[in-house]
This record gives C-alpha cells, structure tokens and sequence, in this order.
C-alpha cells in the first residue's frame, strides 16, 4: 500500500463535498500537471489518502481510499490526463496544519514542505503515521 496527499481548494471542493459522494468513489482532483498525473498512475485500488485543504486553510482534514485507478479524464480533450477515484474514509479527528507539519521534524522531507504548489502528492509511510498521529487518527 502506497500513502499520497491530495490537494483541493476548499470553495472548489470541499471535504464537506467529498464526504456527501459516500462510498461510490468520486475522482478527487483534476490536475494538468505532468507531476501529479504521474503519481496518479501509480496509485493503487486501496492505497490511502490525506485530504488537504489549501489556499486559506491549508490543513489535513480527512483521509481517503483510491478505489478506482487511473483512467482517462473525460474533461481532457487532449487526452493526456486522468484520475483516480477516492472515497472518504473518515475526518481527521484535529485537522493538522501546515505549520505542525513544517515544524515536525520527521517531515522534513515531506514534499508537502518541500514542494508545496504539488496537487497530489507521495507520503512516506512514516510521514503517514506521524500526521495521523498529530491529527490523533489511530495509528495510521
């Protein structure tokens, strides 16, 4: 299982939004990014997620299941990009903030720090535990 971090402007679409698509899945980001369209094609059915909210918020507030990989984005009329489909898995019990992660040092590495303007994104495993330690989600 791999662990990625979603990123979506909260007046675009919330988690609030995402949650009320339930379990039937819902592609979680367009993105004409070469980067992020890459990771997409590496997800896998039951890898995880963080939901982020960006731009004012900028916060971790929920965690997602891939399940549905990589397909072709019907709104692409050049047909380079896809997406993957993701359904909520529950609210991140205290949203962890940009400024926790940045100030954690085992996320010194995160992209989410190093490269922020990144949509979707790779989280290692133990950035993974430790932001669902910080957000007190069980144990990842």
């Amino acid at each position: 299982m791999a662990y990625w971090l979603f990123k979506s402007e909260p007046g675009n679409w919330s988690w609030e939004d995402h949650k009320k698509t339930g379990k039937k899945g819902h592609p979680v980001k367009r993105s004409r990014n070469f980067q992020a369209n890459n990771n997409m094609k590496e997800m896998a059915k039951g890898d995880k997620g963080f939901f982020y909210h960006s731009v004012k918020e900028k916060r971790v507030v929920g965690l997602v299941e891939v399940v549905k990989e990589f397909y072709p984005d019907e709104t692409d009329p050049t047909g380079r990009f896809g997406v993957v489909d993701v359904i909520p898995v529950g609210d991140m019990p205290k949203p962890v903030e940009l400024k926790e992660i940045k100030a954690e040092p085992k996320c010194k590495d995160m992209v989410l720090v190093n490269n922020s303007r990144l949509s979707i994104q790779p989280v290692s495993e133990k950035e993974w535990n430790t932001v669902c330690k910080m957000g007190q989600w069980g144990n990842g």
